[in-house]
């Protein structure tokens, strides 16, 4: 049973939580790794460079959205197949973060708790934007269950 004065909370930690590890995974790619170098690596694994400039956009702009609670939904959404993408690259490492070059349960993790995000939408103190926030579905009417 779904306890409905603290679910709110419990999304919102979800969020977060969800946020800061996508803009630091983001900001990582620009300030340590550079952005020259997260396209080189791309590039080196297969996938086209272009694509590590979306997925820098959508890991710091998503972390952001994330963290303010904008769009949570969408985004959270928007931000699996890049973690689908992490989980695939790191498949052939095998299971356990202490494996060379990191395990894929983590991105696995990620995946499933962004999923657990879009079900669950926003909670406990999102910012709402008026006229957008209905539509993206960051402010959900209050549910008894």
């Amino acid at each position: 049973m779904i306890d409905v004065r603290t679910a709110a909370y419990g999304a919102f930690l979800l969020r977060v939580s969800l946020g800061v590890l996508a803009l630091a995974h983001g900001l990582t790619k620009v300030f340590v790794f550079t952005i020259p170098g997260t396209v080189g690596y791309f590039e080196s694994i297969g996938y086209p460079g272009f694509l590590a400039y979306l997925v820098i956009l959508g890991e710091v702009g998503g972390g952001l959205a994330l963290i303010a609670g904008v769009w949570t939904r969408a985004i959270a959404l928007a931000l699996v197949p890049i973690l689908v993408g992490a989980t695939l690259q790191h498949l052939p490492n095998g299971w356990g973060f202490s494996s060379p070059n990191g395990g894929w349960e983590y991105p696995a993790f990620w995946t499933v708790a962004l999923l657990v995000q879009v079900l669950l939408g926003s909670g406990a103190f999102a910012l709402r934007v008026p006229g957008l926030t209905d539509r993206f579905g960051s402010a959900e009417p209050q549910r008894t269950y």
